[in-house]
């Protein structure tokens, strides 16, 4: 197979050229892309584990738990025992993680949105099914 027609290739340039435009983008607010998923994450949950947010994101604990320390440091998160289970961490975002993710998010957006106006509608919807056919293919035992 000649390298320019692997399709793992093309996948990953596709990947870093997004990772470095969010990059760029999110250096405005002090995060990288990791501690912006992280915080995009746990916007959405009542709380998290840092087990449960590396599963997220696909990331190794080793690197979620320094994600979330650099974050707790900024004061963007508190982490603090759960009631029910006293040696599980509970991670949640703060006021001030609130007010820097909806500036990050909205930089992180506008960068999905370029993105997503270089197709049509149903290039799009044909580009997303291919992806998830691949991530299936991928995935299956």
């Amino acid at each position: 197979m000649e390298l320019g027609d692997r399709l793992g290739l093309v996948i990953k340039r596709a990947e870093q050229a997004l990772i470095a435009r969010k990059t760029a983008a999110l250096r405005e607010f002090e995060l990288t892309v990791p501690q912006y998923a992280a915080l995009l994450l746990l916007a959405s949950a009542e709380g998290m584990s840092a087990a449960q947010l590396a599963r997220e994101s696909m990331v190794t604990p080793q690197t979620m738990s320094t994600v979330l320390a650099n974050l707790e440091a900024k004061g963007l998160i508190t982490r603090a025992p759960s009631p029910m289970h006293q040696k599980l961490v509970v991670n949640r975002v703060t006021p001030a993680g609130h007010a820097v993710l909806a500036d990050a998010d909205a930089a992180a957006s506008r960068i999905e949105g370029r993105l997503a106006a270089a197709f049509s509608d149903a290039e799009r919807a044909q580009l997303q099914t291919l992806l998830e056919r691949a991530i299936g293919e991928l995935t299956r035992e």
